[in-house]
């Protein structure tokens, strides 16, 4: 297949494109800014672009069997004013700028994979969150909401559009878990507020072949739960997250209102979370290789030296 990737050289779509290309697909990608990129292999068709700006770019698209829509700014600093609007406003214009491109296709049949987030449905304690949920009211659900729907208008020129929605996607070289190994390997690691709120999460391996899954499975289309079978709350992330790295916390739990205090709104989303089931995939056939947390953390925290082993983890 000819694929298309916007973001494709990021945390999650240098992982994604090596996986593609590995497997013989031709792969373009769209960056704004590639320098310092490395693509992961030879051959891959890079294209210099804003994309968030309609362009020559978008012929590109035009060309191919399937687009994957992976851009946006990171959801992970304090939120103000300035912030949220690149936040709402990468997604958005990105997402609309690639469906605009689709209609060059003509009703050929093409493929929208395009991401979203968990944090569509908002906060819901400790209720489990299905692909049939409503969305939340806050501001990271209407980012959510609004973004899938200008994917979805892809439908009208006659794409398959699938949804990702994403949870916390735990990898070796960047994302969340980067910072909190840092955080951890200083003994600074442990539970956020009561601990007690879930944490929807996905190991990279999985998120990849998830990827594969639904190019193959055409009868799979609009939202998809990416995240693994068994969330975790806060208090077992850190848990094994000190199991794994052989820590334990010198520093008590953080107050909730201090993480309020230091990152606005922001701290909310780290408070709150969601239980989100990815019932799709596991109705679709998909098995998982890292359903749970420590098994996860484990392969990801393997080349990590143990600081300490400790025979009780707070």
């Amino acid at each position: 297949m000819n694929i298309f990737l916007t973001g494709g050289l990021g945390f999650v779509g240098s992982k994604l494109t090596s996986m593609l290309v590995s497997n013989g697909h031709s792969v373009t990608v769209v960056e704004r800014n590639p320098a310092g990129k490395q693509a992961p292999f030879k051959g891959i068709r890079v294209i210099t672009a804003d994309a968030s700006r309609p362009g020559p770019w978008q012929d590109a698209v035009a060309e191919q069997d399937a687009v994957i829509n992976l851009a946006g700014v990171s959801i992970f600093t304090r939120w103000n004013r300035r912030t949220k609007e690149g936040i709402y406003n990468s997604r958005i214009l990105i997402t609309r700028n690639v469906v605009d491109a689709l209609k060059k296709r003509k009703g050929k049949k093409v493929d929208l994979i395009s991401a979203s987030a968990v944090g569509f449905y908002g906060f819901h304690g400790d209720e489990f969150l299905t692909e049939s949920g409503t969305p939340g009211h806050d501001f990271l659900a209407r980012v959510c909401r609004d973004w899938e729907e200008e994917a979805l208008k892809a439908e009208q020129h006659g794409a398959r559009v699938v949804i990702t929605r994403f949870g916390v996607i735990l990898g070796r070289d960047g994302g969340a878990l980067d910072i909190l190994r840092k955080i951890f390997q200083f003994r600074l690691g442990n539970r956020l507020g009561s601990g007690g709120q879930w944490f929807s999460w996905i190991h990279e391996d999985d998120l990849v072949s998830i990827f594969r899954f639904i190019l193959e499975r055409k009868n799979v289309r609009g939202p998809v739960n990416c995240t693994a079978p068994h969330p975790a709350t806060n208090r077992e992330l850190t848990g094994a997250l000190n199991r794994a790295l052989g820590t334990f916390p010198l520093v008590p739990p953080a107050p909730g209102f201090m993480l309020k205090t230091i990152l606005g709104e922001f701290g909310d989303f780290l408070l709150k979370g969601q239980r989100v089931i990815p019932r799709r995939l596991s109705e679709a056939g998909f098995n998982f290789e890292y359903p749970d947390i420590d098994k996860a953390l484990s392969d990801l925290c393997s080349d990590s030296r143990p600081v300490r082993q400790v025979a009780k983890v707070l």
